[in-house]
């Protein structure tokens, strides 16, 4: 496992936190926090992207580490990308510091 992380940020339209989270774990995440949002868009901002605005978002946030989150994002984009229903759009920053994660030790039985 990488020492350097990355948050990746997804917001989509609302109901479709899980989608995104499965996409993510399908790629190695392990968990991510979901935080109800409210969208802003304008009427313009439909017409330019010829979408329509959900007011009603979630935003999925998830620390990964820094060596698998393309991987995410790309598996994010396929599932719930702008030309899907749940009209995702993601990104991620870079993590200076993380402290409360352990590492997974798998053992036989």
């Amino acid at each position: 496992m990488s020492d350097k992380f990355e948050a990746v940020l997804c917001i989509v339209n609302s109901g479709f936190s899980e989608t995104v989270m499965d996409a993510a774990r399908e790629c190695g995440a392990r968990g991510g926090t979901v935080i109800n949002a409210r969208g802003t868009a304008k009427e313009e901002t439909e017409k330019l992207f010829n979408i329509s605005i959900h007011p009603e978002k979630e935003i999925v946030l998830i620390l990964v580490p820094a060596d698998i989150k393309d991987a995410i994002l790309h598996a994010i984009y396929q599932k719930v990308g702008l030309n899907s229903e749940g009209q995702g759009i993601a990104f991620s920053l870079p993590v200076d510091d993380v402290v409360g994660l352990t590492k997974i030790v798998k053992t036989s039985e």
